[in-house]
């Protein structure tokens, strides 16, 4: 698993989300698996066969947010060098074909939302920044063909 940058408020996150999983849904999880096998018969009871399966996607959910824990990185903001994009950073840009200036914040992949303008490092548009200073150009191929970036601010 790749090492995954977050901030120190994001990882406190991750670590309470895993603890209600563990400490709150885990034990639910078993507590419907007995009541459903008290039901009778384990060969025709869909409520045993649902409930086995909420476990081990639970369990499945646990162990992926137990390793992207175990992966992070607690990026902290004072030390980010703003001179180039990087992990943290916001970056206004220009998009060269339409003209329209927009500002994202680079962030994690656990991070990453659109609407709050905060896009992942490893999509097209965050990889494509990455390493850009003001005044560079960013050519990012995307789905939708090659669009051009011209960088006019990084902040924090």
């Amino acid at each position: 698993m790749s090492t995954q940058y977050v901030t120190k408020e994001t990882f406190e996150k991750m670590q309470a989300e895993l603890q209600h999983m563990k400490g709150v849904l885990r034990p639910a999880a078993a507590r419907a698996i007995a009541e459903a096998r008290e039901k009778g018969d384990l060969k025709e009871n869909a409520e045993y066969d649902a409930a086995k399966e909420a476990q081990g996607i639970l369990e499945a959910k646990i162990k992926q947010l137990e390793g992207m824990i175990a992966t992070a990185r607690i990026v902290d903001e004072s030390t980010i060098d703003t001179s180039k994009v990087a992990i943290l950073t916001k970056v206004t840009v220009t998009n060269l074909a339409t003209k329209k200036q927009v500002t994202y914040q680079i962030v994690s992949e656990k991070e990453a939302d659109l609407k709050a303008g905060k896009i992942s490092v490893s999509s097209p548009i965050g990889k494509g920044l990455l390493g850009k200073t003001v005044g560079d150009v960013a050519e990012v191929q995307v789905p939708a063909g090659m669009i051009k970036f011209e960088i006019n601010e990084i902040s924090i």
